[in-house]
């Protein structure tokens, strides 16, 4: 007996990636929904290769007898509408930013800390983190286990697609308008500089301290996930690329630890490939990363500028591993150790 799966958001780019990933890792769904807002309603998306799904209205569908809520439709639409599903009796496994910090929530990424899960019971709702987060926490977990990390200073360069399919189309129109003499502000509908050939060092809205919505969620939930003693300094950066957020991550550990020490823990690690050869293309791109499930380590070396230290370069696909991807892992985990169905 499968489970009954409704899918928040469907017409965006996460929710049409969770879409393609309950298809692609055979998830034991026996009726998959999509469900967004009533612009929507009655378009046609797909579902894995043979299958096409018709689009529900969110506000008016009745969440009794679904299992699972995958939701990515914004955080003040999935302020309403998980708690309603929840209330319904469904686990929603939301990957907005409303319910991260909530203490009575689980903030989850599966390879760092699965274990969170079975606090789930609480508000029938668990939270995937953002996506700059999720692929650091995971490259840190095997570094912290070996010498405790106090302190992680990181620079990110996030791709638009991380600001949704519009952002996606500003770059692609304002790139195009470059070639031929027309106006970048006539393009301009998401980002608040210049986007084709820039860098915008903001994601999200400014803080009273000077640092980004964006910069503070990195530090609130790599706390929350994985220690709440360390300490996160963080640059978030806009980048002309299309998918794939790249991280300069510098590591300060409380006791020694060598390059060869966090090499082998990486490697080890599940969800983690190290590709690092001290050579021309030796180190993987975000462009590369578009498409695959695994956070990639390159640039290993140590920082000689403090006692205990290393730097890398940490990559993944934003849409599968820093969304899509882990709100999957978290509901297999679910239901293999929490849910599970009788046959």
């Amino acid at each position: 007996m499968g489970y009954k799966v409704a899918v928040v958001g469907a017409t965006g780019n996460v929710g049409r990636e969770m879409l393609s990933m309950l298809a692609e890792r055979n998830f034991p769904a026996d009726e998959v929904v999509a469900l967004a807002s009533e612009k929507s309603v009655g378009r046609e998306i797909s579902f894995g290769d043979n299958k096409i799904l018709t689009v529900q209205d969110l506000a008016k569908f009745d969440f009794a007898g679904t299992d699972i809520v995958l939701s990515s439709p914004g955080a003040k639409v999935s302020a309403v509408h998980s708690p309603r599903a929840a209330k319904a009796g469904a686990v929603v496994i939301d990957n907005t930013s409303f319910f991260r910090m909530d203490p009575d929530v689980p903030l989850v990424v599966p390879e760092v800390n699965p274990e969170a899960i079975a606090r789930y019971t609480k508000k029938n709702i668990i939270a995937n983190p953002n996506c700059s987060t999720i692929q650091m926490v995971v490259a840190l977990k095997p570094l912290h286990e070996i010498a405790r990390i106090k302190r992680v200073v990181v620079a990110t360069y996030q791709s638009t697609s991380g600001a949704g399919k519009e952002a996606m189309d500003e770059l692609f129109n304002q790139t195009r308008g470059i070639y031929v003499n027309d106006a970048w502000k006539s393009h301009q509908r998401k980002f608040t500089k210049q986007i084709a050939f820039n860098a915008i060092p903001h994601i999200d809205i400014f803080m009273d301290d000077g640092s980004t919505k964006e910069e503070w969620k990195m530090q609130a939930e790599t706390r929350k996930i994985l220690d709440p003693e360390i300490q996160v300094s963080a640059t978030c950066v806009r980048i002309p690329t299309f998918i794939g957020h790249g991280e300069a991550v510098n590591v300060e550990f409380a006791k020694a630890i060598t390059e060869t020490q966090a090499r082998a823990a990486l490697k080890r690690a599940p969800g983690i490939i190290v590709f690092d050869h001290r050579a021309d293309e030796g180190y993987i791109t975000p462009v590369e990363t578009a498409g695959e499930d695994a956070v990639y380590v390159s640039r290993l070396r140590a920082d000689p500028t403090v006692p205990h230290g290393l730097s890398m370069w940490v990559v993944a696909d934003n849409l599968r591993k820093g969304a899509a991807l882990n709100a999957i892992q978290i509901a297999e985990t679910l239901i293999t150790s929490y849910m599970r169905k009788a046959a």
